[in-house]
């Protein structure tokens, strides 16, 4: 994991539910790591090789017996020890294939399945050469990036050039991070695809898919930017487009190579059925497995834990009821001076939680430029419909106080 993640305590709160020890790979040294010297390993996540030598010398002293990835970042890595050192996970190959929303949609295409049309532009390639051949409306996007970080819906050649050029910003703001270099070389372009959003979270056994929840996303994802906010579960659509969904997610699954470990879907609905968006090696992101409780008040995370290191499972059958979370929409960039109405927040029927992931004097960016969001809502009650309104409900209560800057992109 890195150090930015959401992921840490959710994780290392499981393994010690689940009495097992572990070892916290990340890309920077931790102040007691000499006190305890089994419990951290630093890790250079851009130097593959050097990162597989410090995890294979520190398997010789410390027996590992699974690698696991908390967030997009540590895929790869985590795929490549584990096939060094031995451990049964998902091909690098494939998770190569997975993180690369290019390489996605060609494996798709490839096995027959709905793809959109898509092209690969050069970085440093002419927008203006490319514009007059684009089918409008279109989605312009970087290969790697998560969260809908650079996404953008262009109509019309000069929106185009104009989407393009930002997200060749975005890009070069981005090196020198743990993106992999080749996937800041490109850009994506994809037709745009009309229709509702849902998302599917499972876990892969040897090839086969075991599905924990089917979300909606009932605010329309339209453009020109695509921020996700609201997730509910169990999902309202018809058991007939259900298992539609689930059947497109187990074979881009097998398109793609994954076979192992957890998996986390994002498709389009339109009249003739799914379209696979994105199929991730990783647990849903953010805080977001908090709307996922399991049979004996198990988690997530301690389900993952226990998969990957063959431990008996009790149960994957999940608690009954609906739930849903509201990943907090940045309404403007600026410095973050603080929040109101959070008690009030709380207070509202069905809500479990509300947290405020973003402390005051964090400068906040919006989409497409940002990569955070102010915080998560979480709501527990006995139908979908109820979990919606408490959401809705519970953000009209707060309000952020954010002072203008300059931001990336022009928002202000």
């Amino acid at each position: 994991m890195t150090t930015r993640t959401y992921r840490a305590q959710a994780f290392l709160d499981a393994a010690g539910r689940l009495g097992v020890p572990v070892t916290v790979g990340s890309e920077r040294p931790q102040i007691l790591q000499a006190a305890n010297p089994a419990g951290h390993l630093t890790l250079p996540f851009g130097e593959t090789r050097r990162a597989l030598a410090a995890i294979e010398a520190f398997a010789k002293a410390h027996p590992i017996g699974a690698i696991v990835a908390t967030d997009d970042d540590g895929l790869l890595l985590a795929a490549e020890a584990a096939e060094a050192i031995g451990l049964s996970h998902n091909s690098p190959v494939s998770v190569a294939r997975a993180r690369d929303k290019s390489a996605t949609r060609q494996a798709l295409s490839d096995r027959g399945l709905r793809a959109p049309r898509f092209v690969k532009v050069p970085l440093d390639g002419d927008p203006a050469k490319h514009a007059g051949r684009m089918p409008y409306p279109c989605v312009v996007k970087p290969l790697s990036l998560s969260a809908s970080r650079g996404v953008i819906r262009a109509d019309d050649p000069a929106s185009f050039m104009q989407a393009f050029d930002r997200v060749r910003k975005i890009l070069a703001a981005t090196r020198g991070s743990l993106a992999a270099p080749e996937s800041l070389q490109w850009i994506l372009v994809e037709e745009y695809l009309d229709g509702e959003e849902v998302a599917l979270e499972g876990l892969l056994d040897h090839g086969e898919l075991r599905v924990f929840a089917l979300y909606d996303k009932p605010d329309p994802l339209t453009g020109p930017y695509f921020e996700e906010s609201i997730y509910v579960t169990p999902s309202r659509k018809e058991p007939g487009v259900q298992r539609k969904v689930v059947g497109m997610v187990r074979e881009a699954a097998s398109a793609l190579g994954l076979t192992r470990g957890p998996v986390h879907a994002e498709l389009r609905l339109d009249e003739k059925g799914p379209w696979v968006l994105e199929i991730a090696p990783r647990t849903i992101g953010g805080l977001c497995a908090r709307t996922l409780r399991f049979t004996g008040g198990r988690t997530l995370e301690e389900v993952v834990l226990a998969h990957a290191l063959g431990l008996p499972v009790p149960s994957y059958e999940r608690e009954p009821g609906a739930t849903g979370v509201m990943m907090i929409p940045i309404p403007s960039g600026g410095i973050l001076r603080g929040v109101r109405g959070a008690a009030a927040a709380r207070a509202v029927g069905h809500v479990d939680d509300v947290m405020i992931t973003l402390p005051p004097g964090e400068r906040v960016v919006p989409l497409p430029e940002g990569d955070r969001y102010l915080g998560f809502i979480f709501a527990r009650a006995r139908t979908p419909s109820q979990v919606e309104s408490a959401l809705r409900e519970a953000h009209a209560c707060l309000d952020f106080a954010i002072d203008p800057v300059d931001t990336p992109g022009g928002g202000g």
